[in-house]
């Protein structure tokens, strides 16, 4: 078995998509037309129940995404363990587009140009010997992307930035709960296809240490002036990102250019091109705190650099001379038990394994078919998730829904087995029945998975996954 820095070595030479581009370009009308009504589907609701009023109020009145297609660029071909197929490429989009926004009590807002950039992984799985020889394709951008929005008339609307960052703050987080890492979209490409088959499961944990920085803070435009004439010494502390993941913070280090943070957390990978991102800044107790520089790497990068980096810091995409050191370990997700075991032993917050519930589909689901809102929910413990719910349209089984959703809990020392796994079948906010399944029935199965159709009454079953994983050294 090859060891993980043979296996990220191995990746092949990113090639052209001539022909998918091409290919894009043709269908871009056809993709303008479904872009649009799902931006307006998707947006307006979430304006309406996220932003603050007069905002709330906005919809959309027109969205042309013009004539100029996306580009993409940069592919590299591989295949995943579960025998798909994985093509990573670069996404570029200079869109000139025009937009209308509407909204009560503030002007109407254009936007005449959309630039989106990142990096999309899309996940061709299972393979199968029937046409479309492909049960289904996830898409997903590997890390956050970058987008910018250019607005008609900009130097007549009030609180200009305010919006600006209101709109891409919504349009970003919709991108992130649908289709940025671990989230992907599905496309099913065959009717019958199997999500037990197609779900791509999270590669491990990334045991990441900020050590230190050094040469921090020297003076340069921007510092405040109070700190410039009196050459404060900054208290530095960092700010850390891995993808999407929720952001954490070291401690300050008062005082000094040259602080030593030694701080450790555990970050779930999904991808190890998913790029960490360590943000040091100064803490300034009299107003905002002072941006020292960014330093930017790869789950990739880190494990060929022996697990170990210098990150230089750049500030305003200038370099600044500082750095920061950061280290990783990272742990595969393993089929074995003995990391759960460990009674709390471990550092705080620090990840054993994982639990993952698969939900596929519904059966049997009794009454009207169009008063039906099925929908799955699954708890344990703390933890409570939901699946969409479905409504009775044309080419869907209400009564034998697909619902293909992959719900996921980090595990810490001592949490396994703890309360039981309880999988609910809801009819809009009425549960129609319930099943509970202990975590020592899933540790008992082959390869720590308890595949089948769960029984929830009235006639119904749920057909669930319940997959438990520790962790163990990629060496």
């Amino acid at each position: 078995m090859s060891s993980i820095v043979e296996t990220l070595a191995a990746s092949g030479t990113p090639s052209s998509p001539g022909f998918l581009n091409e290919i894009v370009k043709q269908l871009w009308p056809n993709i303008c037309v479904a872009g649009a009504r799902m931006i307006k589907g998707i947006a307006e609701p979430i304006f309406a129940s996220t932003l603050p009023s007069p905002l709330n109020t906005l919809v959309f009145e027109k969205v042309d995404l013009g004539i100029i297609p996306i580009q993409f660029s940069n592919v590299g071909v591989t295949k995943t363990e579960n025998e798909g197929i994985k093509l990573d490429l670069d996404v570029d989009w200079d869109g000139k587009c025009d937009i209308e926004l509407n909204a009560s009590m503030i002007p109407k807002i254009g936007v005449e140009h959309v630039k989106l950039r990142g990096r999309l992984s899309i996940l061709l799985c299972p393979l199968t010997n029937v046409i479309p020889l492909i049960g289904a394709a996830q898409v997903a951008f590997i890390n956050p992307p970058y987008l910018k929005l250019d607005f008609t008339d900009a130097a007549h609307i009030a609180n200009l930035s305010l919006i600006d960052n209101a709109i891409r703050k919504v349009i970003l987080s919709i991108i992130s709960s649908m289709a940025v890492l671990p989230n992907r979209f599905l496309v099913k490409l065959d009717a019958n296809n199997d999500f037990f088959k197609t779900n791509q499961h999270q590669l491990g944990v990334l045991r990441l240490t900020i050590e230190s920085g050094a040469e921090l803070g020297e003076e340069k435009e921007g510092k405040s002036f109070l700190k410039r004439l009196v050459h404060d010494v900054p208290d530095c502390y960092a700010k850390i990102r891995v993808s999407a993941e929720a952001e954490w913070q070291t401690a300050r280090a008062k005082n000094t250019r040259h602080p030593e943070w030694n701080e450790t957390r555990d970050v779930v990978v999904s991808d190890y091109d998913q790029r960490v991102e360590v943000d040091v800044c100064d803490d300034d107790t009299a107003g905002r705190d002072d941006d020292i520089g960014l330093g930017a790497t790869t789950v990739k990068e880190l494990l060929l650099g022996g697990g170990r980096q210098e990150l230089g810091l750049s500030h305003k995409e200038q370099p600044t001379g500082g750095n920061v050191t950061v280290s990783g370990r990272f742990f595969k997700f393993v089929p074995d038990a003995a990391s759960l075991s460990g009674g709390g032993g471990g550092a705080a917050g620090e990840i054993v394994g994982q639990l993952t519930v698969l939900v596929a589909s519904a059966f049997g689901i009794k009454g009207k078919r169009d008063e039906l809102k099925p929908s799955v929910k699954v708890d344990w413990g703390a933890h409570s998730f939901r699946t969409g719910i479905k409504s009775d349209a044309p080419g869907t089984d209400i009564e034998n829904p697909s619902f293909d959703q992959a719900f996921r809990v980090a595990l810490e020392g001592g949490m396994v087995p703890g309360p039981p796994v309880r999988i609910a079948l809801l009819d809009g906010e009425v549960e129609r029945g319930a099943v509970e399944v202990a975590l020592d029935d899933v540790l008992s199965e082959e390869g720590m998975t308890l595949q089948k159709f769960f029984d929830v009454g009235d006639g119904a079953t749920v057909r669930a996954g319940i997959w438990l994983r520790g962790i163990g050294p990629a060496e």
